[in-house]
């Protein structure tokens, strides 16, 4: 078995060579294990290899490192929970729904067109998107609006690889992604609830941040079409509704997006949507937060971090109101 070496010297396994869900604390023991010169634990990654594979329902594995600068050290939460309780509006409104709608979701062919204010327009399938970059594991910290978070191996790469790719001029200020919109496909698209197709939006300067992330998969494999299969954006210092799923058209434009909720509830869903425990919804205190799968409804909810503890996305809102650019 190929295992890889980090430019520091720790060896560091492929994300598609370990069980995300059974075993993400015992690989981080047999890093340590590792850099401490051990070299057991050849039949441990086997076994879980054979895991993995039972618990992604048989997705495709998608190999990638893990990147450690960007991986919190929470521990992940299931993989059960993760593709089982989600928002994906174009399912239905309950949190079980696209779990058990999304079969119908066609994630291949795929193509994402890029345009707008760009040197380089291009329609990508997705095979030549995936190859923009190498892929990466990451494992962030998800916090959703409505007070509850989780946290998810994501596989994928920065975002700002395909804006370098593209070249965008310098009038591009926003960046807008739109999802897709098929009735046949997702039975939610056609209701009243959203103005369909889902957008959403970044400054530029934010879509060029290391932490917003292509993503292509979650817990060693490819995403499940409940959590925005083939391809996602994912936002972890912001609400979780930002990560635009099932992404069709990436726009490079001059003027800030109408995003999909800031347009049917714009004092509740502002375009930022950073984590921010000061500023509370109109409907929750974003104060708090319950971890699912860890954190039972009786349980003491954990104070919500600001950013969602991602420091280091702090100076691109330098001299902004975080009250008023919500």
């Amino acid at each position: 078995m190929l295992i890889k070496r980090s430019p520091n010297g720790i060896e560091l396994p492929f994300s598609s060579e370990i069980t995300p869900r059974v075993v993400f604390e015992a690989r981080r023991g047999f890093i340590k294990w590792v850099a401490a010169g051990s070299i057991a634990g050849g039949a441990f990654f086997e076994m879980a290899t054979r895991e993995a594979l039972a618990q992604t329902g048989g997705l495709p594995k998608l190999a990638a490192r893990l990147n450690p600068a960007y991986s919190s050290m929470d521990k992940p939460s299931a993989y059960k929970d993760a593709t089982t309780y989600n928002n994906f509006y174009e399912f239905g409104t309950d949190k079980a729904d696209p779990a058990q709608n999304a079969a119908t979701l066609r994630p291949r062919p795929w193509s994402v067109s890029i345009e707008g204010e760009i040197k380089k327009p291009m329609t990508l399938d997705l095979d030549a998107l995936m190859k923009i970059a190498p892929m990466e594991e990451r494992i962030y910290r998800m916090r959703c609006v409505e007070g509850w978070s989780m946290v998810i191996p994501w596989i994928g790469y920065s975002l700002s690889e395909l804006i370098k790719k593209v070249e965008p001029t310098g009038d591009a200020k926003y960046i807008e992604f739109v999802s897709l919109a098929d009735k046949k496909q997702m039975p939610g698209v056609g209701s009243r609830v959203l103005t369909w197709p889902y957008v959403e939006g970044l400054r530029i300067d934010e879509a060029n941040h290391p932490l917003a992330l292509l993503t292509f998969g979650m817990y060693g494999a490819t995403l499940p079409n409940q959590n925005g299969a083939p391809v996602r954006i994912t936002l972890p210092w912001k609400y979780g509704f930002k990560s635009a799923k099932s992404i069709v058209k990436i726009r490079f434009v001059k003027e800030q997006p109408r995003t999909a909720w800031n347009l049917v509830a714009p004092a509740e869903y502002g375009f930022y949507s950073n984590v921010n425990p000061n500023v509370d919804h109109p409907r929750w205190s974003q104060g708090s937060e319950r971890r699912i799968g860890e954190d039972g409804f009786f349980a003491r909810k954990r104070k919500t971090l600001m950013f969602n503890g991602y420091n280091d996305v702090a100076s691109l809102y330098a001299g902004m109101d975080l009250k008023k650019f919500f």
